[in-house]
């Protein structure tokens, strides 16, 4: 399971950063939902919020040690309760859509805009989703030890 959801989360990170370029001009909008949502196409040199701008080499290594760990993490721990196996897998596939575009364009292409946050795309929702529910289930692990 594991790796079909990283492959499944690098393809449709690939996919819709692709289809992004293929439809909108750099810096580009289009409202998808007026005042709320738009797909705004950029290139973000940098991590959130576009904080530490032009250090891609440090993002690639970060992000390098970030799927080897994870990986090698999976790997040792086998076997893994599914929902962890889904939480590991979102940030390793995650983590491999943004390596790929930092390593090909030296930034990371970003189209979701909210609104009230700054543009993202598909690889930062599954880091940061498979982080909270890593966060979510190491804490009820840790509360069920508790007690």
């Amino acid at each position: 399971m594991f790796y079909a959801i990283v492959a499944i989360i690098f393809l449709l990170d690939r996919g819709s950063k692709l289809w992004v370029q293929h439809v909108l001009w750099p810096g580009e909008s289009i409202q998808v939902i007026r005042g709320i949502f738009s797909l705004t196409y950029i290139h973000n040199p940098g991590a959130a919020f576009g904080m530490f701008a032009h250090q891609t080499t440090f993002f690639i290594a970060v992000s390098v040690l970030v799927v080897a760990g994870v990986t090698g993490y999976y790997l040792y721990k086998k076997p893994l309760p599914p929902a962890q196996q889904v939480a590991l897998a979102l940030i390793c596939g995650g983590a491999l859509g943004n390596l790929w575009d930092r390593s090909l364009y030296g930034e990371v292409i970003d189209f979701l805009h909210l609104s009230f946050w700054p543009v993202f795309n598909l690889a930062d929702v599954a880091i940061v989703g498979g982080t909270c529910l890593l966060v979510l289930l190491l804490w009820r692990a840790g509360e069920q030890e508790g007690r």
